[in-house]
This record gives C-alpha cells, structure tokens and sequence, in this order.
C-alpha cells in the first residue's frame, strides 16, 4: 500500500456506498432474509450494518482502519495469504472450475498473435479471491501473455451518489496499486464500456475479454452493447465471481422462495465452496505501462449529487473489507445468532457495503465463518443462510425477472390483493420529501430513516417495517415501491443491488412470501406494526439514538 494512501487513511477521510427494505446483514440483501413460515416471535431476518454499535463510528472506523494497516485485517490478512498458497502456487495448477464461466461471443479460440488478456472488472472490485480475475490470469499464463484489468468509469449510475462513488473509487485505487505491485496493469476508462472498452481491445491486439457477473438490467445491458462492439474473433467470457454457486448453475428459473432453492444451493457447496488460489505476479509484462491515473480528476469529472455526504465509519477497499470480516468473526459472530434482529445490540456482519462492491468476496466470508460452527452453529448456519442463500436467492429473482423492481414482477396473488386494496383509505399520507426528511408521525420510522442518511444504512430488522410503513403512507403500491427504491438507493450503503429490489419487493409485493390474514392496505402481504417492534427490542433506546435534535436535524 503506498504511503500517500497510508497518510489519507489515517486522515480518517469521510468515504462509502448504498441499499434497501429490509437488509441483510451479510449480504445487504435487504428483506430478502425472511422469516421461514408462521414462526410466532421467531422471525428469521435480515441484518444489516447497525448504527448501534458499542464503538463511536469515528472509533470504529479507526479500528478497522489500523487492523487494514496491519496488513489486510492483521492475523486473518496473513492467514488467508497463506491459505491460498496451500491450495496451489498460482490458478494454473489449479483445477479451475468451468461451470464458473459462460461464453458470451460466438467464437472460443484466442487468434493468433494476441497481444494479451484484458479482465474488465465490473461488480466485483478485488484482485484476490476473484474468480474471475483468476480465469484472465489462467488464460494470459496458459498463453503466455500480458494481463490486462480495466475499469470503466461512467459519470453517473442510477441515484448513486458521492457517498456511492467515493467508496469505489477509493477501493479502486487499492486495486490499482495492488495490480501495480503484480506487474499487472490497470486501466481506468472514462466513459461507457461500450464506448471505452471496444477500442482498448483492438488498439492494443487484445486476443480475449474476460467480465464479471451482474443480473440487474443496466450492467446486463453493458455486457451486450460489449458483446456487439467487440471484434468477432475475439472471444468474451463472463464469470459469475459474486456467487458461491454460479446463478446460472444454481437454478435455470425463478425460484419460487428460499425454501425451494436452498437444496439447490446446499446440495452444490461442497462443488463450489473452495479455497482460492492466489493471483500471482505476471511474469510476461506488456510492452507499455498503463496510462497514469489523476484519481482526483476522475472524482470530479462526475456528474453525481454531492449532498449525500459520503460517512465516516467504513473505510472503502477490500483491506478494510477483511479487517471488519475479522472483527465479526472474533468479536460478533457469537451473537448473530441471537441478537441479530435487536437494532440496539452490536451482533452484525457489517460486511454489506463492501460484499456490495464486492471489495470483499462473500465467499471468504463463509471459509471464515464456517470455522467457527463447532462454538457458534446456530450464528453460523444463520449467517450461511443469510450471505449465502438468501443473498443467491435475491440474485436469482433479478436475473430471471426483468420486472425486479416493479409491482408487474409481483406473483399473481400479490398483484391482485394489492390492486384490491388500492383505494383503501390510508392512515396518513406522506410525500416523498416528508419521507426522506423522516418527518412522520412515527419516532421509530424516522430514527430509522435518519440512520440511513446519516450512516448510509439501517438495521435489517428495522429496514423491513421501514419499507412496509411506506406503502402503508403513500398512495398506491406503485408509489411506494418507487419511493422505497429511490431512497434506499440514495441512501444505503449496499443500494442498487439486488438484495435491496428484492428487499422492497418482499416489504412492499410479498415476493418469497406468502399471503398473511388479509386486512387494510396491505390485503395479503405480511404486516408489521409498532408494537410488534417494542415487543421485540427497546425501542426507545434507539429512537433515543436517532433523536432529529441530537442529529442537528
């Protein structure tokens, strides 16, 4: 790590990212860690990175900051490092899986005369434990070649924010110096792939593109418009790097819920739930270094809304990504079991922003974690159910419905009593900006809502009654769920992710859900409600916490 990096870490800089309803803790994979059946004051939820952790976030930060230094997460840092070493001194002697990877072009034969391998990395912005960037290094080793990465950098994205660019970006910078001390040159492209990535192949004699895997609409769409522009000879892989079992092995069609493709994925882990090898440094250099990259420039030149201040307590980059996996493994995995679902105790991952950049692979999360199921069974089959199947649940939705995100991808029993129900007259109705200034008549609700602005994320338990309160305020479903889609996706740490659309669509359209008892509003979907929430936790405590006067509101 360099120096000029070294000093802004310890300046404690604000940096970060966002997601929505509901969220789980190990995945930010919103309300899509649901409660299995009518399980009477038992529901299994969601977590998410909560504001109410015994450490001040200044104090935490600089924690997590200070075990990074140590090397990527101290101990575990070293420990992993040679983990990957035992499994085999680089990807080529190891027996790479192939079901990890799909050909997107039409031909599969590098030409002849290639001048390298380009990796262009997209949703999952790590070097090591990246599946993905091992299958490009696998190639350029097997054909002796230059490795390239690139990154292509577009001006804005969705209602992604500073707060959401400034996190990748800084955890770009680790890669790029990381890439640097491998002999591997990174590359930063202003503009859309599309536009930037076509020219960098050919200009350079690039004889194969290798991409990660996203199933959301936008990132699908690049891979296409990609797919078009490229040379026909030049062969285009795609990685599913994010998931443990890759979402097109785990399942060729949308899964009705959690309990219809958990065997799915439990019967595939002991396939796909291996150590990695490690990237290793290239042995064949390319002919010239990558461009330099003014990192200040490229901040500047977004066109993002700067007013959602980036926050103080996650550091950005996969080194502080692995020292906050390591704190949870030693200090709060022992209670993700049984205080998971209480906003006032300190029980979570808080890994979701970083799995959401994927800075950190959920899959060393779970080789970590897994270690530990003699002393903690019940955290770590919960954990393993949340970061696992729930968040390859949420992926799996995504991909197979193009309506993710709207009330249309709702099943036919959601979508008839929410119309039913339609014009039912509402308690309070609420406009957006109310909403977003958590201006309600509920002191729960905008505690909640002021975690989230404030922190960039808010307890998976909380996230849950949050999203439903919306569509118990606002005009009709539809509203609700634009209006719980646009604030978590400018808000949230993890937004813009699949586990937020399938958290709001669970909150808001009972998708992986059932029909409850019918009742106002809601006809069908699960109800939650104020006292539910007091019988669960001291609410008061955490109103407390987020009082508008404390937090200078």
């Amino acid at each position: 790590m360099s120096q000029k990096r070294r000093n802004r870490r310890a300046g404690g800089g604000e940096e970060i990212t966002a997601n929505p309803a509901g969220g789980e803790d190990a995945a930010g994979t919103g309300a899509a860690a649901v409660p299995r059946g009518r399980q009477k004051g038992k529901q299994k939820v969601p977590t998410e990175p909560s504001g109410a952790e015994v450490l001040p976030m200044d104090k935490r930060r600089r924690k997590e900051g200070e075990a990074a230094e140590r090397g990527g997460a101290g101990g575990l840092g070293e420990a992993v490092r040679q983990a990957r070493l035992r499994v085999a001194p680089s990807v080529q002697e190891f027996k790479y899986h192939k079901k990890r990877v799909r050909l997107v072009s039409q031909g599969s034969d590098l030409k002849d005369g290639a001048q390298g391998v380009v990796y262009w990395m997209s949703r999952d912005q790590r070097v090591q434990d990246n599946w993905a960037f091992l299958y490009a290094q696998r190639l350029a080793l097997k054909q002796q070649l230059p490795l390239h990465v690139c990154f292509c950098l577009v001006p804005k994205f969705l209602e992604a924010t500073i707060r959401h660019f400034g996190f990748m970006l800084e955890g770009l910078q680790e890669v790029a110096e990381e890439c640097q001390e491998l002999d591997i040159p990174f590359h930063l492209l202003i503009g859309f792939a599309k536009d930037v990535l076509p020219p960098f192949v050919t200009g350079r004699g690039l004889g194969g593109v290798v991409t990660d895997f996203s199933p959301l609409r936008v990132p699908m769409q690049w891979v296409e418009d990609v797919k078009e522009r490229l040379p026909g000879e030049v062969p285009f892989v795609q990685v599913d790097a994010h998931n443990i079992v890759p979402c097109w092995v785990a399942s060729d069609k949308q899964e009705y819920g959690a309990r219809t493709i958990r065997r799915k994925i439990h019967d595939r882990l002991s396939e796909f739930l291996t150590e990695f090898p490690p990237v290793i440094k290239h042995p064949y250099p390319p002919p010239a270094p990558a461009e330099p990259i003014d990192w200040g420039a490229c901040r500047a030149s977004l066109q993002v809304d700067r007013s959602v201040k980036e926050v103080t307590w996650a550091t950005p980059g996969p080194a502080a990504g692995l020292a906050v996996l390591e704190s949870f493994v030693g200090e709060r995995l022992k209670s993700f079991g049984t205080d998971r679902n209480n906003p006032n105790r300190a029980a979570l991952s808080n890994l979701s922003p970083w799995f959401h950049f994927g800075q950190v692979s959920v899959q060393r999360a779970i080789l970590e974690v897994q270690k530990h199921r003699s002393r903690y069974k019940e955290s770590v089959d919960g954990f393993i159910e949340e970061a696992v199947v729930r968040r390859e649940l949420a992926d799996n939705f995504c991909y197979y419905n193009r309506n993710y995100d709207k009330v249309e991808g709702a099943y036919d029993w959601a979508k008839t009593t929410l119309k039913l129900h339609a014009q039912d007259q509402r308690s309070h109705l609420y406009e957006l900006k109310q909403l977003e200034e958590g201006k309600t008549h509920d002191p729960l609700w905008n505690a909640a809502q002021l975690q989230m602005v404030h922190e960039g994320k808010m307890h998976g338990f909380l996230r849950m009654y949050w999203a439903k309160k919306i569509l118990e305020w606002t005009r009709s479903p539809e509203e609700a769920l634009k209006f719980t889609i646009y604030l978590n996706d400018r808000y949230e740490l993890d937004g813009r992710d699949p586990n937020g659309y399938v958290g709001c669509m669970w909150s808001i359209c009972g998708i992986h859900d059932q029909g409850w008892a019918e009742r106002a509003v809601f006809g069908k979907i699960r109800y939650m409600n104020y006292a539910g929430c007091k019988r669960k936790f001291d609410v008061g405590q955490f109103e407390r916490r987020y009082d508008p006067r404390k937090l200078g509101q």
